[in-house]
Order: C-alpha cells, then structure tokens, then sequence
C-alpha cells in the first residue's frame, strides 16, 4: 500500500479520536446527543453549516460537472449566496420558535404549526426518504477518492465500507458533538485544498490565464452555455441554483444546526461568510478545465479531480487533498445520518412508540437508525450509480418542497394544514413523475423539481383558503411568538423564555 493510502489512513482516525473526546465531554442527555443542548458556540455552528453544506456534490462533483458540462455550474457563486439569505431569514426564525417551543426536528415545527399529525408524519418521510440519496453521494465520492488513493489497491466496495464504518462509530458515541468538533477541521481543510490546487494544477498548462485561453481556442463550447453537449442551458442555470439551496436549506442536517445554535449571531453573519467561501469554486473551474486540456475522456467525470491530483501532484499533496475531499463527503455524511436517526428516534418511536422513554433509550434507537440508514446508503451506492451532480437533484428535490410550508407558517397567518398537505404532495408528486417516468419530461429544461415547487405553491394558497383554518388557540401562540421575534430581533437574548409555551412532545 503506497503512502497516499497511509495518509487517508491516518486522516481517518482523526474524527475517531474527536468523537471519543466529543463523547467524554458531552451531557447523559438526548437532547445533548441530538442538537448539543442547544449550546453550540459560534465558531462551531459556522463551520459544521458550512461544512455540511459543502459536500461531495461540492468537492467532486463541481469538477465532474465543469469537465462535461461547461460552466453551468458556476451558478454555484448565486445559490451560495441564496443559502446564506435563506438561513439569515429562514434560520433565524426557526432557531427562536425551536428554542421557544422546544422543537428538535423539522416535524416538531411543521407539525406544531399547523396542528396536524398527518402533516408531521409526511415531514418526517420526506426528509428521510430524500436524504438516503444524498447520503448515497457521500459514500461514493468518499469511496472514490480512497480507491484512486490507494492506486486501486482497496476496492470500491471496501471503500465505501471503510468510509461508512469510521463515521458510524464517532457518530454513535459523539452525536452532535462529535459531528461539530470534527467539522471544524474539516470544514477548514476542504476550503483551502480545492483552491490550493486549482492553483497548482492549472500551472500544467501556463497557470490560469494561459489556461482560459487555450480552453477558448480548444474547447469554446465548455466556457459558454448550453455547453459542450448541448443540454445545459439557462433553464439548468435556473434550476441549479434554486433547487440546490432550497433542497439543503430543508434537509435535517441543517434545520438540526439551526436548532442547536447557542445564540443569533452567526445568523446575522452566515450571508457574507458563505458568500464568501463561495470563491473556493474558482478552485473547481481550475481543476476541471485544466484536465479538460491534459487528460480528456475521462470515462467516470467524478474521479476527475482525484485522477488530476494523483497523477500530477506531489504523493505528500495529493494525498492531503484528496483527504480534503474526504472530509467534504464525510462532513456531510455524518450530519445526515445523525439527523435522519434523530428524525426517526424523535419523530416516530418517542412520540408514536414510547412517549416516555429514557434519554439511554432514545440514543439506542438513534444509534441503530443509524445502522440501518447506514445500509441502505452502501447498498445504494454499490447497485445504483449515478454522477453524483445529478442524485443530488433528486435529493434535493424533495427536500426543497418543505420551504413552501415553512415559509407559509413563518409569513402566512391563513395558512392551514390541509394546504400544506396537499401542496406537499402534488409538489413531490411531480418531481418524481417528472424524474422517474419513462417518456415523460419536464417542460422547458427545468429540474422536475421546480415544476413541484409551482405546483406546491399553487396547492398551498388555493387550498388553505377553500378550507377551514387553523384552530385560534393555535393561531394566537404563534402569533405571539412570532411578532415578538419581529420587535426583538436585534436584541433577541441567548436564552429564550418559554415558560409559557412549551410543547408538549
């Protein structure tokens, strides 16, 4: 095994070690296990967003899609920004109403909002459902960069294994904790990796200038769009931008972060700074076109970037980059298994199986969830490739459908749970038709997904206003706390008071 191997190796350990730390320091409590007891220090919170954000759709999939597709990735530079707004606005009013009514999941506001069980149950599939593929795409870009590390020696499917069982462990005995410690090393490392060699590689070709002028002399097709295959036009701009920072904004992993954020600083501060890590793409575009120029038909797009770096960096760099690119997947990767567990422990067996249970029973259950979600992703994963740009759409297709009832419970007072429901499931119901169905496309380019959405918000407003609203004891609390958030928000404590409304869960 050559010394490429024995640094990912060692890079592994890392989070072991920070999740037996994480555990020695964390509380007995569930609710330490799952969102950190709502604790978690600015420093902390921006790193295990960002990171969590940035994925192995970001680190090898952006290079996947500049080397087939042309620039319609850079749209990445807008949904960046779309992000940081959406958790300035969005996030900030969830974290209140979480630390408020004491809320846990995306169900406990949804299905407390709208006063509907039904509607809670359907949240709680849709964000568990839609994150195994999501999960799926970690795996295997985890998997990716350990094979091309290990020159081949370690097999995909042992890979993928490996990969998995490392997170399972710091994730199971950490929780959240573990999750976050270990996300502020990585998150730092993925971001200076890719730009650092974006820079290095590009140098093959004269650095980057050189290298934009031989790509519009060689290969003009990949600087514009619709790009070298004719498929990626304004439409794909549009719903790239949309999808991808609406469906991460709703995944689990990140409402989980909103609710376990210790004050709301860092909402006021997440626009800029994921706007700014936003030029790590430059990066990306450097990478993928530079090995457009010197190593054209690569036969799998996603291993481009770890195919560059073995091939034409030092062992000692390329091996820590491409352990950048481990920490982009496995960052990710552990938020989504820790929040669908949660999901499944909090939504379904406490509050349908065993309302009472101990804080040891809700961590066991969360632990086996993690098992058994664990699985399905490897299966996945070794029976169900795809580039992993395009699972992600369909991941974050279903999850973005739930910004349409979160933004109605946040700025619509006529809103009901009929209206959600029913936009809900049309809005899922066509993003699927749309993506699975054979001899059915979507019009005009756009992801399946957005069509969904138009749907979804269409469903919403007609039916919430044929049908009958919302109960007024309800209406009146959240009324309350949200209007109180309106004339507080510059001077919103730490701490909430919520004595006089908690949920009962």
């Amino acid at each position: 095994m050559g010394s490429g191997s024995i640094i990912i190796f060692l890079f592994l350990l890392i989070p072991l070690i920070v999740g037996f730390v994480a555990a020695s320091k964390g509380q007995s409590s569930s609710d330490d296990y799952f969102i950190q007891g709502r604790g978690m220090g600015s420093i902390a919170a921006f790193f295990t967003v960002a990171a969590t954000w940035w994925s192995a759709f970001a680190f090898l999939g952006s290079n996947a899609s500049f080397y087939t597709d042309g620039p319609v990735y850079l749209t990445a530079f807008a949904w960046n920004i779309l992000f940081g707004y959406l958790y300035y606005v969005v996030g900030k009013r969830i974290w209140y109403l979480g630390k408020k009514f004491n809320y846990t999941t995306p169900s406990d506001f949804l299905g407390d909002f709208y006063d509907s069980e039904k509607l809670r149950i359907i949240v709680a599939l849709i964000v568990s459902v839609f994150t195994i593929p999501y999960l799926q795409i970690q795996l295997t870009g985890g998997a990716y960069l350990i094979e091309v590390a290990s020159g081949g020696v370690i097999p995909f499917w042992m890979a993928a294994a490996l990969f998995y069982a490392v997170i399972i462990v710091y994730v199971w005995v950490g929780g959240m904790r573990a999750v976050a410690w270990t996300d502020v090393i990585y998150g730092a490392l993925l971001f200076f990796s890719l730009l650092f060699v974006g820079l290095y590689i590009s140098s093959l070709v004269g650095g980057p200038t050189a290298m934009f002028e031989q790509m519009s002399q060689q290969n003009p097709a990949h600087l514009t769009l619709p790009g070298p295959e004719g498929e990626s036009g304004y439409a794909a701009w549009i719903s790239l931008c949309v999808i991808t920072a609406l469906g991460a904004i709703m995944g689990p992993q990140l409402w989980l972060r909103m609710y376990a954020v210790k004050n709301s600083k860092l909402f006021n501060l997440m626009p800029l700074l994921i706007s700014f890590i936003a030029i790590t793409y430059i990066g990306s575009v450097l990478i993928s076109w530079t090995g457009v120029l010197v190593m054209p038909n690569v036969e799998n797009a996603d291993q481009i970037l770890p195919m560059m770096v073995m091939d034409y960096m030092p062992i000692v760099f390329g091996s820590i980059v491409l352990a950048g690119g481990a920490a982009a997947a496995m960052s990710t990767a552990n938020s989504q298994i820790h929040a669908v567990s949660t999901v499944i422990t909090k939504d379904f067996y406490q509050r349908y199986q065993n309302p009472k249970a101990s804080d040891s029973q809700l961590k066991q259950v969360s632990r086996f969830a993690i098992l058994l979600f664990s699985i399905i992703a490897y299966i996945l994963a070794l029976f169900a490739p795809g580039v992993l740009v395009t699972i992600g759409l369909v991941a974050f297709g279903g999850t973005a459908q739930l910004i349409v009832p979160t933004m109605g419970a946040l700025f619509w007072k006529n809103s009901n749970g009929k209206g959600a429901i029913a936009g809900l499931f049309g809005g899922v119901a066509v993003t699927l038709l749309f993506t699975f169905v054979p001899g059915i496309t979507s019009p005009f380019g756009l992801n399946p997904a957005m069509w969904g959405l138009i749907l979804n918000v269409v469903l919403y407003v007609t039916v919430s206003l044929s049908t009958a609203p919302r109960q007024q004891n309800v209406i009146d609390r959240f009324d309350r706390a949200l209007n109180n958030f309106k004339e507080n928000e510059d001077e919103i404590k730490e701490e909430v008071d919520d004595e006089n409304y908690v949920v009962t869960k």
